[in-house]
């Protein structure tokens, strides 16, 4: 099961890399015919999904390797245990959020399943799914941060944010 998971966090990462070296290509090529009086408008259009995809496949991508921004002006010079409660509570916090983000994610998904893009014959559901893939493996995620954190509870040092 680790291996697969392992597998997948890879092509999360090529995939993330792949489309935000297109979306930049697609953008800056944009702008250069645009300077020659040629306009492609599906470029807009498919630069938004790329966008959509790249940006919340990234944030999955930081937040599965603890390189979110992170405040602990309040917690660092608490006690150990408190500090690893205080990280549970946070982290059930955000699991909930994600869980909700899923579920009204895949309704927003299916009423937009009509709605198409203006210049590409593609539903426009599919720049919404991007939210619901990346908080579904966001949910992933924080529960191996969950179950690490559980795990480290009686131990003293930090725990290790990207092995899987």
């Amino acid at each position: 099961m680790r291996k697969l998971y392992n597998f997948l966090c890879k092509v999360e990462v090529a995939l993330c890399g792949a489309g935000f070296i297109v979306l930049v290509s697609m953008v800056f090529l944009s702008a250069i015919l645009r300077f020659f009086r040629f306009s492609m408008a599906w470029n807009i259009d498919m630069a938004l999904l790329l966008l959509a995809w790249t940006a919340f496949l990234g944030a999955d991508i930081a937040w599965r390797e603890g390189r979110l921004v992170g405040v602990d002006l309040v917690t660092r010079r608490l006690p150990h245990k408190l500090q690893k409660l205080i990280e549970l509570i946070v982290y059930f916090a955000i699991l909930v959020v994600l869980v909700l983000i899923v579920v009204f994610g895949i309704q927003l998904s299916n009423t937009e399943r009509l709605r198409r893009f203006q210049s590409l014959p593609i539903p426009y559901s599919l720049v919404t799914m991007s939210l619901v893939v990346a908080s579904f493996s966001m949910i992933i995620s924080t529960i191996i941060k969950i179950k690490r954190c559980i795990l480290s509870f009686k131990r003293r040092g930090p725990v290790a944010e990207g092995a899987a």
